[in-house]
């Protein structure tokens, strides 16, 4: 199993941070630096900066919206970093979700899979420096009776094929990842309800093409945290949990709360959405269960981490891209080198 570092979103005072844990991440020998986008900082920007002060390790987009761009403008930007990284760059695409979508893009969260699929191929056409044609019900290619040809891109990324990966959350969706996708970027796994949540709908996606899960990545983004307090350390993740299974989207459409009703949370994830919706985000926060938390996080001593770690590992990851707690750097970077040793001690590395 790899390490990867997710630095999440660019500013809030932390921008000089981020690149500081960027460069101990190649420096421990971490495989993948990532980085979010939403309605701030944009991915691109982000991965080329770093990507001009590191000199190994890879930059991703975790993700790169669908709806902010059109599919050729992805694939350009794609081949760009990869060419300016010497082959460094993981291109990760999300839908988003219907909030952002539509209110900040103007573009109608509709058939989310199929967009995707969709999306997908036009993408990878592109990046084969294919000319680029394509008839589909959200992107025709050329526009039919104008002056539009079919065209293919002048840049030539460094590899012959740039791994692409997919945020997944639902079974359908994580179907049609393991199906179109070289991995998945996932939030929330638990190594103890993986196989359902997760590898049972990956595996069908694969069996489509004839495939396993052989050498597809599959990417769970996990906080960590440091310590023995396993009470207080889980209460640095609360509000953050509450943010997401009770407030990100809307109340009809929010896929963190659906995955924690799935894992067997159901009565925990309506009180947490109710409190959120209502304005009370302690409230929510506090409604978070403690196991739910632990079971979604590296959180504990060096040793506790990597047992952990064993149990990721089993349950299928192939990739850790861990999110280090802490309110300054220091403790950011002592959490990425407790990770680096606690892989070694899991014999994982």
């Amino acid at each position: 199993m790899r390490l990867g570092v997710n630095l999440g979103y660019w500013g809030a005072g932390m921008d000089a941070d981020n690149l500081e844990v960027a460069r101990e991440a190649e420096r421990l020998g971490y495989e993948v630096c990532w980085a979010a986008e939403a309605y701030g900082s944009d991915v691109p920007t982000v991965l080329a900066w770093v990507g001009a002060q590191t000199s190994r390790i890879d930059v991703g987009s975790a993700i790169l919206q669908i709806p902010a761009r059109a599919p050729a403008m992805t694939a350009m930007t794609a081949a760009t970093l990869d060419s300016l990284t010497g082959g460094r760059f993981r291109l990760g695409l999300g839908v988003s979700g219907p909030q952002v979508s539509e209110g900040w893009y103007g573009v109608r969260f509709d058939r989310p899979l199929a967009r995707t699929r969709e999306y997908v191929e036009i993408v990878r056409k592109a990046m084969a420096r294919e000319r680029l044609t394509h008839e589909g019900e959200h992107w025709t290619l050329p526009l039919p009776g104008g002056p539009g040809k079919p065209i293919k891109l002048t840049v030539h990324p460094v590899r012959e094929r740039v791994p692409l990966y997919i945020a997944a959350i639902g079974p359908k969706n994580l179907t049609q990842t393991g199906e179109i996708a070289d991995g998945a970027l996932v939030v929330f796994f638990s190594p103890e309800h993986a196989e359902e949540t997760t590898l049972k709908p990956l595996r069908a996606g694969r069996a489509r093409v004839g495939k396993d899960l052989a050498g597809f990545d599959l990417v769970p983004t996990v906080p960590l945290a440091v310590g023995d307090d396993l009470d207080a350390l889980a209460d640095h993740f609360r509000p953050y949990t509450a943010l997401y299974v009770g407030g990100m989207g809307s109340r009809d459409q929010n896929f963190y709360n659906r995955l924690a009703q799935r894992m067997g949370y159901e009565k925990e994830a309506a009180e947490i959405q109710e409190r959120y919706l209502a304005g009370d985000r302690e409230g929510a926060a506090a409604a978070v269960p403690h196991r739910l938390i632990d079971a979604t996080t590296l959180i504990g001593s060096p040793e506790r981490i990597a047992d952990r770690m064993r149990a990721y590992a089993d349950a299928g990851a192939t990739t850790l891209s861990l999110a280090p707690a802490g309110w300054d750097l220091d403790q950011r970077i002592a959490g990425l080198r407790v990770a680096a040793e606690a892989l070694d001690r899991a014999g994982l590395a």
